[in-house]
């Protein structure tokens, strides 16, 4: 068995301490699920465009939200993007240089230049581009962005990100020291198993980043064409049984948590004003870059924003998406942990998950959750090695803002220099 794990290196990466810690009962060897070399989502195989053009989340003469340079934007929405006239953020195909990953969101806004069209974006793109097009709040927008940058293996110096495979020489500020950094599709930081539409990594040499067109009928199936909370959330349950059941490798840790309320902007981001904001099959197959066949299949085209779209109204925000998040779990309550020669083990990670269950009871304990995940303590063992590991994380504090989350009673995280 390649992995058998309670507690992969997608997670001691960004918690390296973890392995020390007494509140985690199940430790076990350690490997780091990424692509390496030639494999899918290496750096041998990422493309490489030597025409690096940054994103245009914002113009005065198309400002959207007026979000700009990172800085909240106004949070009203309800405006049609791409604007009638907006030719910056017309939709182009990527060509074989440019980096797609596994978020179809993502792959839309390089797809339309609101983040830079070769797949390498920064922090400041992401928050302008989560705002100006989805209406997305900016609490929710800087958590996400700083979530995929500082958790999911972009680089925490220069807060650069592949939104899909490893293209370290474009991102990392020193590759020397910091090693790797294979962006969105690294396996257990951004990406999990049991996703929606794409193929868990052991069972596709890989491969968690490509559309799964199969998987994508059986979604649009399962919801009956209306991907409303109910026919997500059965079908984020059914995928995660599915995963459980075939991958003798599946793992399910802390930060899959989040992707209960990834799963929530189906339905609460991608509808369409001009639809009733009802979440069609015609739209999120849009999104997702799923185009139907006569014959009833699906093919993989490019991820584009709809035609004639409208974005929601009011902000999507911290606490609506941790709402979501504890909304969906109570639906269907899924085993945190991992298959160890053919059981699956729960997963201790204090104070939330005892023994695989989670004790999140009101959306104030999930943002707090999502908080520990983001802010954990930086472990001593970095601080000898690499000095601005701590300016990083110190970093991350002042872009989230401590008033909100001291207001939702969020135990402040420590640093090396608390200490």
């Amino acid at each position: 068995m390649r992995a058998a794990l309670l507690l992969p290196l997608g997670v001691a990466s960004a918690f390296p301490f973890m392995a020390n810690d007494p509140n985690l009962a199940n430790k076990h060897l350690l490997e780091r699920q990424q692509s390496g070399g030639i494999l899918p989502g290496g750096p041998e195989t990422c493309p490489f465009n030597p025409d690096h053009q940054p994103g245009h989340s914002f113009s005065l003469k198309f400002p959207y939200n007026w979000a700009n340079n990172g800085l909240p934007g106004k949070g009203k929405g309800g405006y049609q993007v791409p604007a009638p006239g907006d030719d910056a953020h017309r939709f182009i195909p990527p060509t074989d240089k440019d980096i797609r990953g596994p978020c179809p969101g993502l792959n839309a806004l390089a797809n339309h230049g609101f983040i830079a069209r070769d797949g390498v974006t920064n922090l400041h793109e992401l928050v302008d581009a989560a705002q100006n097009v989805f209406n997305m709040g900016w609490d929710l927008a800087v958590f996400i962005s700083a979530f995929t940058i500082y958790l999911a293996d972009g680089d925490p110096i220069t807060t650069k990100l592949s939104i899909g495979c490893d293209a370290t020489t474009r991102t990392s500020w020193n590759p020397s020291i910091t090693g790797s950094e294979p962006g969105l599709d690294g396996h257990n930081k951004f990406e999990s198993d049991a996703s929606l539409t794409r193929n868990d990594y052991f069972t596709a040499n890989g491969d968690n980043f490509s559309l799964n067109t199969t998987l994508f009928k059986m979604f649009a199936e399962t919801t009956g064409g209306l991907f409303d909370f109910d026919g997500v959330a059965d079908w984020k349950y059914l995928s995660y049984v599915r995963s459980r059941t075939e991958n003798p490798d599946f793992f399910f840790g802390p930060i899959a948590i989040f992707h209960h309320g990834a799963a929530s902007f189906i339905y609460e981001l991608f509808p369409n004003g001009n639809d009733g904001y009802v979440p069609t099959l015609e739209n999120t197959a849009t999104w997702y870059g799923a185009k139907k066949n006569r014959d009833g299949s699906y093919e993989s085209v490019p991820e584009r924003i709809p035609d004639n779209w409208v974005n929601r109204e009011d902000p999507y925000s911290i606490l609506e998406i941790a709402g979501q998040i504890l909304k969906m779990y109570a639906k269907h309550p899924v085993g945190f942990g991992g298959n160890v020669n053919g059981n699956f083990v729960g997963l201790d990670f204090s104070p939330y998950i005892k023994g695989g269950e989670v004790s999140l009871t009101k959306p104030e304990d999930v943002a707090c959750f999502l908080y520990q995940l983001l802010t954990a303590r930086v472990p001593s063992s970095l601080n000898g090695i690499l000095t601005p590991a701590v300016e990083a994380v110190e970093g991350i504090l002042t872009l989230l803002g401590g008033t909100q989350w001291k207001n939702l009673g969020c135990p402040a995280p420590l640093t090396k220099r608390d200490e």
